[in-house]
């Protein structure tokens, strides 16, 4: 009786278990199609990005169509083996994607969790840092920073007898600090310490960080600023500086795929990827070396990049202060010196508001941009040296997508003219003894071909009336005048771009 009873529990018990195992099953499923009905789908909004790149320089002619052309193919036309994309849409990362491979003829896929250099993007990223311990007590943003230096300290001159060098000065680069940037070292390339670095002694490959202008005169860009906050830091707090960035600014943001740390970690070699020249071949030794971590030492990703920027516009709104408070925030994104604020560059008013930073080292080019009043902005990592015109593609298909103010491609107005007109335009113009600009007629549209003693990428453009003797160039955003004589002659014309005026004799 006893062993038939318990065949019998042991059978009811199976039965339970697989009923259990069906609705186990079957409610998964429902969990799934519930979150993938509730999960917003960005498929589309990525394909129209990745499709929608409207070519350098962003010029459209008004009433047709501008060319689009694809993410993949730009990559390929300037020579980019890899691009990493992260968006910020409503104070979250919306969605992050990787392209391409981390090395030219590769195929190790980027993804959103491929390191690269952020380059200059490391200046706001360690200005962040150098506020939180103003906002502890441990520095003054106002005070003489040869005050709290010890290895080293600013060397006195005529310059800083009034005004002294401070960290406002430095984040804001109006310090009057020398040293525009940094070249990096090769791989296998002795490395320099701080120390040399600041005193430009060898092995360092750049000048002397020096004050050669009054501090506060003038906005003038300057890493070798961010090197004497980088040694500041070191000073004050004791530590080496990418322990000061990861307990301080990485750890608390949750920048999990971030570090300062230079030479790269072995640890971490595979999950980077490698700089590229123009020509798409590889650096020898896969990238550069940056002591100057401040200034260019950060790897790091577009989504932790993303965390930062989410950071700075939830603490500017009150929402989230996990590195300072609501107020320092504020102080960053003031205008300090010609749209500088403190380690980030300001534009717009309103809910146009934004901060941004790029970033360029060797072989490395990126972008971050935010919205604070919209809660939407976005950052771009390439692996190429022409990663900069890729970016601004992007950006600008970016923008049209999410409906952004800045970034937006130029519209230009095309008159309606007479084709027969553009053959007395038609001949040679020397710019310079080495330079020559042949326009030429072909059926109803005029072109305009640069010839050089040495071949550059400058290829054959059509360029467009916008009057009767004046033409534009969608492709490289130069503007042509042509000039008469008295009698109504083509004697020459006037090649502008960027401000740039050049004068050219017509030969013919």
């Amino acid at each position: 009786m006893n062993k038939q009873r318990i065949f019998f529990n042991q059978k009811k018990l199976k039965n339970t278990l697989s009923t259990v195992s069906v609705f186990a099953v079957v409610f998964s499923l429902f969990l799934l199609l519930v979150c993938k009905a509730f999960t917003p789908d960005h498929t589309a909004h990525i394909q129209r990005i990745e499709s929608g790149l409207i070519p350098e320089p962003g010029i459209v002619i008004k009433g047709l169509a501008p060319q689009r052309m694809a993410l993949s193919d730009r990559m390929g036309l300037y020579k980019i083996p890899g691009v990493s994309i992260a968006v910020i849409h409503d104070f979250k990362i919306e969605w992050a994607k990787g392209y391409g491979v981390k090395e030219t003829g590769g195929d190790d896929p980027v993804t959103t969790e491929t390191l690269f250099q952020a380059a200059s993007i490391s200046k706001p990223v360690a200005a962040f840092a150098a506020l939180y311990f103003v906002e502890q007590g441990l520095l003054n943003i106002d005070e003489d920073v040869n005050r709290k230096l010890v290895s080293w300290e600013v060397p006195e001159n005529e310059f800083i007898k009034e005004k002294k060098v401070t960290l406002r000065g430095i984040m804001s680069h109006s310090a009057g600090l020398t040293v525009h940037g940094f070249g990096g070292y090769a791989q296998g390339k002795e490395l320099p310490s701080l120390l040399q670095i600041l005193e430009g002694e060898k092995p360092a490959n750049s000048a002397s960080i020096r004050v050669d202008i009054k501090p506060g005169s003038k906005y003038r860009y300057s890493g070798g600023g961010y090197t004497v906050m980088q040694q500041l830091l070191i000073d004050v707090l004791g530590k080496p500086f990418p322990d000061i960035m990861r307990e301080t600014v990485l750890d608390k943001l949750g920048m999990t795929n971030s570090t300062y740390e230079q030479p790269l970690p072995e640890s971490l070699d595979a999950q980077a990827a490698r700089a590229h020249r123009i020509n798409g071949n590889m650096i020898k030794g896969r990238w550069h070396t940056y002591p100057e971590m401040a200034a260019a030492g950060l790897w790091t990703t577009p989504s932790d990049l993303c965390r930062f920027a989410i950071e700075i516009m939830l603490s500017r709104a009150g929402k989230s202060n996990k590195v300072l408070s609501q107020g320092m925030v504020k102080n960053m994104l003031t205008d300090q010196n010609e749209n500088v604020g403190l380690g980030l560059f300001l534009w717009n008013e309103g809910e146009d508001f934004r901060f941004m930073h790029g970033g360029s080292n060797e072989g490395f080019k990126c972008t971050l941009v935010a919205y604070p009043e919209k809660g939407q902005g976005a950052a771009i990592m390439t692996n190429g040296d022409y990663g900069g015109m890729l970016n601004s593609e992007i950006l600008r298909s970016l923008s049209e997508e999410y409906g952004w103010k800045d970034f937006r491609a130029r519209e230009r107005t095309v008159i309606s003219m007479d084709p027969e007109i553009y053959d007395v335009y038609a001949g040679t113009y020397r710019l310079t003894p080495a330079r020559k600009l042949i326009v030429s007629r072909e059926g109803d549209r005029l072109f305009a071909e640069p010839i050089q003693v040495i071949p550059t990428a400058y290829v054959k453009c059509e360029i467009f009336p916008e009057s009767e003797n004046v033409f534009f160039m969608t492709q490289t955003d130069q503007k042509i005048t042509f000039t008469k004589d008295k009698e109504g002659k083509v004697t020459g014309l006037i090649l502008e771009q960027r401000g740039r005026r050049r004068k050219a004799k017509k030969l013919d």
